[in-house]
């Protein structure tokens, strides 16, 4: 059985799936690898330290697509410009394809019916739950440590001010006021960076627990006072609102926006739309110069005027809406992905090559699609809502 490994092409997109220790791996396991020329470029692995593992090296994608029963990818299939090819179309009928599909979203309603109608056993690792085994294989956590973190850098690269507290001849510089919207993995990476450059921090979640861990970390709580059987759901993950505690929520954290230097926006609900917390009208409240990090827009975003893969300037804030955050700090952030897609794999086929264990709660909770059906909960909600909307 062939894995195959293609170069990721998705714009600043240098992360690749498996680095030349999970090719071994792989290799152990009874596997076949098969990796895309200059595939890790990106993270200076050169293609004869891939071939050295033990993979065969392949220069035509088309080629490494057909001929692959897996193919590990990190980001959703993309338009391939350069041989004027869809990867989806690239892909062999009935052919597995493990990767962040994050399907909900609905820019990507489209690529998952035509791996529906492919036939292709579509595996999501923004699907995988939270439970103790399935830890190895947390790549959302990884990812979303990544991405705290960075998104924090890049938003300081942006801001035209001093972040901590700056002590002159001729007075004091105030230090930034960030503001953290969701503290989850990603939130928490992002007080704790935020308070390491010096800034104020503030922050919010409607997760008791959340907060209090957030807390611990030195960021002052925007309180929210809601039922928690309301806000939390399997796994501790935060449940998607009603929408008149969407709109309570709003209102809660609108005045804060007015003081905020910087907002890093991962509110998330696991395989859901990500909630609209913001509105046009919060952020026309900001100052100018300010900056809205949303980095929840993989999943749809949770600011309302946020341009998916772009940063862009609206009414003097500045938003950044880029999806490939974690692939702009490829070397550490492949290593884990890799590392997680691993245990994956070895999970799905811890009954043999020849039989995937499919009815495995870690894999069924990340199936997308399987035998020409979409299989994944929050992606056939979101498009029976887009169909009503």
């Amino acid at each position: 059985m062939l894995i195959g490994i293609p170069r990721e092409i998705l714009p600043e997109e240098k992360r690749v799936a498996a680095t030349p220790d999970t090719v071994r791996k792989y290799i152990q396991l009874g596997f076949d690898v098969a990796v895309e020329t200059s595939a890790g470029n990106g993270i200076s692995v050169g293609d004869d330290e891939y071939a050295m593992a033990g993979a065969r090296i392949v220069s035509d994608p088309e080629l490494l697509f057909a001929e692959s029963d897996i193919i590990l990818k990190v980001k959703q299939p993309v338009f391939n410009e350069r041989i004027d090819r869809h990867e989806v179309n690239m892909l062999r009928d009935e052919s597995m394809l493990i990767t962040f599909l994050h399907p909900a979203a609905p820019e990507n309603h489209d690529i998952v019916k035509r791996l529906r109608d492919k036939n292709v056993t579509a595996l999501t690792m923004d699907g995988i739950p939270r439970i103790p085994r399935a830890q190895p294989m947390d790549a959302l956590s990884s990812m979303s440590t990544v991405t705290g973190y960075k998104s924090v850098i890049m938003a300081a690269n942006q801001l035209q001010t001093f972040i901590p507290m700056i002590g002159t001849a001729i007075g004091t510089i105030k230090p930034a006021r960030f503001l953290i919207v969701g503290t989850g993995v990603v939130g928490l990476q992002a007080i704790a960076t935020a308070k390491r450059l010096g800034g104020i921090v503030m922050a919010i979640d409607i997760r008791k627990e959340a907060c209090v861990e957030a807390e611990s970390l030195g960021a002052k709580i925007v309180e929210f006072d809601i039922p928690q059987e309301l806000a939390v759901g399997q796994g501790g993950y935060a449940r998607a609102l009603e929408n008149e505690w969407l709109e309570i929520e709003q209102r809660v954290i609108a005045p804060h926006f007015e003081d905020a230097d910087v907002v890093i926006l991962s509110a998330l609900v696991p395989g859901e739309i990500a909630p609209i917390l913001v509105t046009e009208k919060m952020v026309s409240d900001m100052k100018p110069g300010s900056i809205i990090m949303d980095v929840s827009i993989d999943q749809g975003g949770n600011c309302e005027i946020t341009e998916a893969g772009k940063f862009s300037q609206r009414m003097g804030v500045h938003i950044c809406g880029i999806q490939n955050i974690p692939g702009r700090m490829a070397v550490h952030a492949s290593w884990l992905y890799a590392t997680n897609i691993y245990h994956y794999v070895e999970c799905l086929f811890k009954n043999g090559l020849d039989a995937p264990n499919l009815s495995d709660e870690i894999i069924q909770r990340s199936m997308v699609t399987h035998k020409s059906a979409i299989h994944h909960e929050g992606t056939l909600k979101a498009m029976s809502e887009s169909l009503l909307n």
